[in-house]
């Protein structure tokens, strides 16, 4: 009995080492961290069909040095790629629903994601190593039900 007391809490442990990261990584808890949709460049806006998106790049080297955490070894992905949707209208940020992206690199290689609903944008990590021009192509549905799509380059330096 002691034995599967220990495996159990050793399993709850391994288990909750991710949520951690992601909490500290996305402002939960004490470890608050302030990237979201408030660091990098604005890399892309537009109204589409009544919705304000709003995309930014940020540097996560950049990121982490701010933070005065190293970045981890192995991570390939260098920025993260956040969206932000808001009625038009209203300015009411909307923060249910699906969003699909595609990134086309300078030496044609394709990435291709869903971006995870965090802190009332919609973001993932992507590899932006290459100097050149990106091609971004995002789609997504909202509350409404309605597909919508996005289309951009952006060029890193």
């Amino acid at each position: 009995m002691k034995k599967l007391a220990v495996i159990i809490a050793a399993v709850t442990f391994a288990l909750s080492a991710p949520l951690v990261v992601l909490a500290a990584e996305h402002g939960h808890g004490s470890m608050k961290m302030d990237h979201g949709m408030h660091g990098g460049n604005v890399a892309h806006e537009e109204v589409v069909d009544g919705v304000k998106t709003s995309f930014r790049v940020i540097s996560m080297a950049e990121h982490m040095k701010a933070m005065k955490m190293a970045m981890p070894k192995g991570m390939k992905e260098t920025h993260h790629l956040a969206v932000e949707f808001k009625d038009a209208k209203s300015g009411k940020a909307l923060t249910e629903g699906e969003v699909k992206v595609k990134v086309q690199g300078p030496d044609k290689a394709v990435q291709q994601k869903d971006l995870m609903g965090m802190q009332g944008h919609f973001g993932a990590d992507f590899d932006l190593s290459k100097k050149g021009k990106y091609g971004v192509m995002a789609k997504f549905k909202l509350s409404d039900g309605k597909v919508r799509s996005a289309k951009f380059w952006y060029e890193m330096k």
